[in-house]
């Protein structure tokens, strides 16, 4: 039988691997916190959008015509206003009739909890006309109104588990009358 030298390891190889298995689970221990924020802003952006496109997605749905004038897009009277009927018009939307002047129910301002399977979002609609020109990038026909979208929500932050800033994501299309 021939003797083998069957040395281990020395304890200051196992203090240095240690170490070194310490700092790299401590490392790790700072990084998933960050990357799961990270995802859950991604999600709560992704959230708003798709909320801010389906109210858009609705809205192109509505009559706009000009003869006779059955008007269910509205205008908003000023920037903080949901949109109503306009003077001159009235809207009529399957059995529903609203009169000049009114507020137009499905384009009306939705509070955090009132959307529907999305309690942490609000959602607010407002239309320009733009035969006044504005905000509708340099179009000022009065058969056009731009319609934006805002959906706001309150994000996660890395520690305190809230936000004191709400975020909102903002959408914006042109209609044009039909």
């Amino acid at each position: 039988m021939s003797l083998r030298d069957e040395r281990g390891f020395t304890v200051a190889e196992v203090l240095i691997a240690a170490v070194v298995v310490t700092l790299a689970l401590v490392a790790l221990a700072n990084v998933v916190p960050l990357a799961s924020y990270g995802i859950q802003e991604g999600n709560q952006l992704s959230t708003a959008t798709f909320l801010a496109d389906q109210k858009l997605e609705q809205i192109k749905a509505l009559p706009w015509a000009g003869t006779p004038a059955n008007d269910c897009l509205g205008v908003s009277l000023t920037s903080n206003a949901a949109p109503r009927v306009p003077v001159g018009a009235s809207c009529t939307l399957g059995a529903t009739t609203v009169a000049a002047g009114n507020a137009l129910t499905w384009e009306a301002d939705e509070a955090t909890g009132a959307i529907a399977g999305f309690p942490a979002y609000s959602r607010d609609v407002r239309v320009t006309n733009c035969a006044t020109g504005g905000p509708c990038a340099g179009i000022t026909d009065a058969g056009m109104r731009l319609v934006t979208v805002r959906v706001t929500y309150t994000p996660l932050t890395a520690g305190t588990g809230t936000a004191a800033t709400p975020k909102s994501v903002q959408v914006q299309m042109i209609v044009s009358q039909r």
